[in-house]
């Protein structure tokens, strides 16, 4: 984590070109640090993103600065600045500066120096591409200054100096480019910084930077420290807490790229405060900094961050809150934009009313319309109705039918306190798979068939009756090597056996709702149209194993819905009218606010 100690603010370029005394800046590249680097891709790519947001400014469409990635230094006795990260970028910029030195003096501005412990300076003083080959150094400082003059080649005078009256503009608060400066304390130790940025490849995260900002704020505001130390701990509880998958699954349908979980809910705050985070570099570090900055405490502040996480962790401990909202955030991604408009909602209602506004939004989501416009017997007909017409080729429909079957079904009854686990459902990868083989879907490739069989043979094998037997010795003889050709049964007719024999031969609702539950792509893929029985052994396994299954996968496979239980091992047209039956008959409870649904 980044020292408590280390200072952090955002910087316009201007302020990198001379120190407190009006002196040109002096920067220094320790010797543990390679040499410039950057191709002329990486440098063409800088100018490119500098110039869209000039472009973009003066239409007013993004923000009022483009923000670099962080400068960390640490200042040295002499007044100079060690850099241990953000070498690349501020070498870069040196180089644009010395190829429109004659722009510089224009403006009224001075270049900063670099120097090196291990290397010369002397060559990015005064740049010469005839001596590139020297080098390995020289190489890329000219393919830098290369790609500065092909980007230039292309446009007039006009652009070179628009390009850097805005990115020297000394307007703090106007229209410029910054970096985030992140200053080390004098007595940390800059090798075991560099060591954490670059060689393990771990960057300073937007949280890193922002829990800076606080405790930074907080050492201002309580000379006791006894408030950087409440903050600190309680930013490790937060994190610690969202680093629980359970926790963490339940409000976001993946990880972020942010090695900081919490991050998500500064992303919240800032949302929350009107400010749009989705899509702009370090506008989150923005928000807190101009929060911090100004006359707001870091305690008041931070008290507004921890009141958003506890609301998250209501959510998640309420068995209702969890389960609805869990399903709202699966359909939507769990957007920053969602979950700020849910929270707005839950602080400015009662529990009942935020419960069943909750109830009305999910039944937006699934039918369309709300539910105050319906009585209760339309809102039946209504579910029953799009239970009997959504099939397999709404697969998107289906799943989201299913999922809420589920959690209808967890909620049903109050003394049930088992969870549907969203880590295990949102980690795996779940589909829309046939309860029953599907007539139109025979495996053609022979390949296929041969595993289809061996599924088939294997379930037989384990099975005591006679007839299971007979059909299995069918089988390994048409799977068997050694066959005379033209002695063994065609694919066509062992299969019409298998068929016949799990009650399967006749067509039946192979792509109805009343043939489709939720199957991991794992046991989807190696049992694709799998008879029912092969399925069900394979699922109970699973399940014996301690392997997540849906509740009401599990429901299927057991025959749960089914009023007259006959042979466990087929599922029949009567089975599949039952489960749409039961599909059909929890939705409508749950939306009437029946059972453990009523709040």
């Amino acid at each position: 984590m980044p020292p408590e100690s280390a200072a952090i603010e955002l910087r316009s370029i201007n302020r990198l070109l001379v120190d407190e005394h009006g002196s040109p800046a002096r920067y220094w590249i320790p010797g543990y640090q390679r040499g410039y680097r950057w191709n002329q891709l990486q440098v063409t790519q800088l100018l490119d993103d500098i110039w869209d947001f000039i472009q973009a400014s003066e239409e007013k469409r993004r923000t009022s600065f483009y923000c670099l990635q962080p400068l960390v230094v640490r200042k040295l006795e002499d007044g100079s600045y060690e850099v241990v990260d953000g070498q690349q970028r501020l070498t870069t910029i040196f180089i644009l500066l010395s190829h429109r030195d004659e722009i510089l003096g224009l403006l009224g501005k001075q270049r900063f120096t670099i120097d090196y412990e291990t290397r010369d300076h002397t060559f990015l003083d005064d740049i010469d591409l005839d001596r590139s080959n020297e080098n390995v150094d020289f190489h890329h400082i000219c393919e830098a200054w290369q790609a500065i003059e092909d980007w230039l080649g292309g446009r007039d005078r006009m652009h070179a100096l628009k390009l850097l009256q805005h990115l020297l503009n000394d307007d703090e608060a106007g229209r410029n480019v910054k970096v985030i400066w992140y200053e080390l304390a004098p007595t940390d130790d800059p090798v075991a910084a560099f060591t954490r940025l670059n060689v393990g490849k771990i960057p300073l995260t937007e949280a890193e930077l922002v829990r800076a900002l606080f405790l930074r704020r907080a050492t201002q505001d309580d000379e006791t420290g006894n408030l950087s130390l409440r903050i600190a701990y309680e930013w490790d509880q937060i994190e610690k807490r969202l680093q629980d998958n359970s926790v963490w699954y339940f409000l976001q349908n993946a990880d972020l790229d942010d090695a900081n979980r919490i991050g998500l809910v500064f992303r919240l705050a800032a949302q929350m405060k009107g400010n749009a985070v989705g899509g702009e570099d370090y506008a989150v570090f923005s928000h807190f900094s101009d929060l911090l900055s100004s006359e707001l405490s870091a305690e008041i502040e931070w008290r507004k961050v921890k009141d958003i996480f506890m609301a998250l962790e209501e959510w998640y401990e309420d068995r209702y809150l969890f389960h609805v909202l869990g399903f709202i955030l699966n359909q939507t991604g769990g957007g920053l934009s969602t979950i700020t408009e849910l929270l707005e909602d839950s602080q400015t209602s009662s529990k009942h009313d935020f419960s069943r506004s909750l109830r009305n939004r999910v039944y937006r989501m699934m039918l369309g319309n709300d539910l105050c416009a319906i009585s209760k017997d339309e809102l039946g007909e209504e579910i029953a109705n799009l239970c009997r017409t959504v099939d397999y080729a709404n697969a998107p429909k289906v799943r989201s039918l299913l999922l809420l079957f589920n959690l209808a079904t967890l909620l049903e009854d109050p003394r049930s306190n088992i969870r549907f686990q969203f880590d295990s459902f949102k980690r795996e990868s779940w589909d829309i798979e046939h309860i029953r083989s599907v007539s139109d879907e025979r495996p053609s490739r022979p390949q296929a068939q041969e595993e289809w069989l061996n599924h088939c043979l294997t379930f037989l094998r384990s099975a005591a009756g006679e007839a299971e037997q007979a059909l299995s010795e069918s089988i390994a003889a048409y799977l068997d090597p050694n066959n005379e050709p033209g002695n063994e049964a065609t694919f066509e007719e062992i299969d019409g056996e298998i068929l016949s024999f799990f009650h399967e031969a006749a067509a039946g609702p192979d792509h109805d709702l009343a043939n489709l539950t939720l199957l991991d792509s794992r046991t989807n893929r190696g049992y694709r149209n799998a008879v029912f029985a092969v399925k069900r052994s394979v699922l109970l396994k699973n399940d014996r194993s301690g392997i997540f299954v849906p509740l009401c996968t599990r429901n299927v496979f057991l025959k749960c819905y089914s009023c007259t239980v006959g042979n466990v091992m087929f599922w029949t047209e009567q089975d599949a009218q039952d489960y749409l039956d039961a599909i059909s008959g929890t939705l409508t409870r749950f939306f009437l606010g029946q059972g453990g649904a009523s709040r």
